[in-house]
């Protein structure tokens, strides 16, 4: 198992994405380095009152400790009294134009070891969008990118990370979706360390050229108020899931992470209101009733 190579990785993908952000947005991403107390540390990129980029950060952490939090072990029994190490790059952007949507991105390693038993290990991640206003071709293309990232690694892998996408990325407590998915995988072990680590950076490698395209296509996109209160209310959703049910969120808090890189996914405009509901035949109402219900975009889940 070679963690080096991990880190290596993870390092090279948080640049190469940075310096294309950047391109995109014309703005410059402040550099934020920091260490955790009890070992490791990680960088924070982070971009405010961007061009195209309300907010955005994209983060590496490599942190480790003596003990599991709670969010970690309580599953898994197994975990127990085993020190740990986890690594991974996450990014949220919420663009300020209402028609790009926001987007979410991880790929991380976890490992718990201890002196004379075997390393327990797996890598996690994916991809998922959050649009405010539906566009069936974004939703086609990034799914399309997702599944051609999982493809050489095995054709029942896009199924069934989309389907658990579709079910992690779930406001149980409002019974919907906050987005149109992608996918998500976590505890992924199936196959040998090096070839579940090739599928990991396939997902990585792919999420520019599932997100760009759909940036450059509404950059220009004109809107007004009613769109920007629909966005703020839309963000709220965001926020109650990260807060919520959100794993790396609770975990991060829970072993002593660092509170401002965990807490850069919080949207910097959000509202809202009671017991809200779109009018019926608005573009509003159809984000609900055509978009934020787990279709097949591909038309390849079967069932």
């Amino acid at each position: 198992m070679n963690s080096i190579a991990v880190k290596d990785y993870l390092l090279n993908l948080q640049q190469n994405i940075v310096a294309t952000l950047e391109q995109l947005d014309g703005s410059t991403f402040h550099t934020d380095q920091w260490e955790k107390a009890g070992g490791g540390g990680g960088m924070t990129r982070v971009i405010e009152g961007g061009n195209l980029f309300e907010r955005g950060g994209v983060n590496f952490s490599h942190v480790m400790g003596e003990a599991l939090p709670p969010s970690a072990s309580a599953g898994r029994p197994e975990l127990a009294g085993r020190a740990f190490e986890a690594m991974g790059v996450s990014l949220v952007l919420h663009p300020r134009n209402p028609y790009i949507p926001t987007v979410h991105m991880n790929v991380r390693l976890f490992r718990a070891y201890k002196e004379g038993e075997q390393d327990v290990w797996w890598f996690g991640g994916g991809m998922d969008l959050t649009p405010y206003y539906g566009q069936e071709a974004d939703a086609v293309h990034f799914h399309q990118a997702c599944k051609d990232a999982l493809d050489p690694f095995g054709a029942a892998l896009y199924p069934e990370f989309k389907a658990w996408c579709d079910r992690y990325f779930h406001l149980k407590h409002r019974n919907e979706p906050r987005g149109i998915g992608g996918i998500f995988f976590d505890d992924y072990n199936a196959t040998s360390f090096e070839a579940s680590f090739a599928m990991t950076q396939s997902v990585g490698n792919a999420f520019l050229p599932a997100y760009t395209p759909i940036v450059e296509r509404h950059e220009d996109a004109e809107y007004g108020q009613r769109e920007r209160d629909w966005q703020a209310f839309r963000r709220g959703r965001y926020v109650e899931f990260n807060l919520v049910f959100d794993r790396g969120t609770l975990f991060g808090l829970q072993s002593g992470g660092r509170t401002e890189s965990i807490l850069m996914s919080m949207p910097p405009v959000v509202n809202w209101r009671y017991d809200y509901h779109p009018e019926a035949g608005t573009p509003e109402a159809r984000l609900y009733s055509d978009f934020l219900c787990g279709r097949d975009w591909l038309g390849v889940m079967g069932g």
